[in-house]
């Protein structure tokens, strides 16, 4: 006994989930990276979590700066505000930070001990041009700017997982 399958419908079925869910867990590696990221510009500025190498560190030394950036980007990038901007400029700083600190002591990320920058920098890479996803502020200004006077909503690339 041949049993046919349509594919057409599991294709449309799974056509449907993608467009549905990858925008939302865009969202949910934006806020992971972010959170994951923060601890950095914490632990250099606030001293929480505390790491010994980062007590009394200058505000206008390199790792200070770097703080700033580290605190001030994660916190834009949490929240899904200016994630595009931010994203770009923590993914420079983590090339850069990679560079200096980590691809001195060797070629191979994991003898430099420089996975982690060098990741960060390709999620925020990527953060930069695919957006904050579903559930950002981005993506809420892009929602309530795309009403037109009459009231019919226009569809706009920069709506991240609006529905029709």
């Amino acid at each position: 006994m041949t049993r046919n399958i349509d594919t057409h419908n599991i294709d449309s079925n799974t056509d449907s989930f993608n467009r549905t869910w990858s925008p939302r867990l865009l969202s949910v590696l934006r806020v992971a990276t972010a959170l994951l990221f923060l601890q950095h510009g914490t632990a250099k500025l606030l001293g929480f979590p505390h790491v010994a190498s980062f007590d009394n560190i200058e505000i206008a030394s390199l790792i200070g700066v770097a703080g700033i950036i580290e605190l001030v980007g994660g916190v834009l990038v949490l929240a899904g505000w200016y994630t595009r901007p931010a994203a770009f400029i923590l993914s420079g700083q983590m090339a850069v930070a990679y560079f200096l600190a980590h691809a001195p002591d060797g070629f191979f990320p994991l003898l430099n001990k420089g996975e982690l920058a060098a990741l960060f920098s390709f999620v925020f890479l990527y953060l930069a041009v695919a957006g904050g996803g579903a559930w950002s502020i981005d993506n809420l200004l892009a929602r309530r700017s795309a009403y037109t006077p009459d009231g019919d909503r226009e569809r706009s690339p920069m709506i991240e997982g609006a529905a029709r």
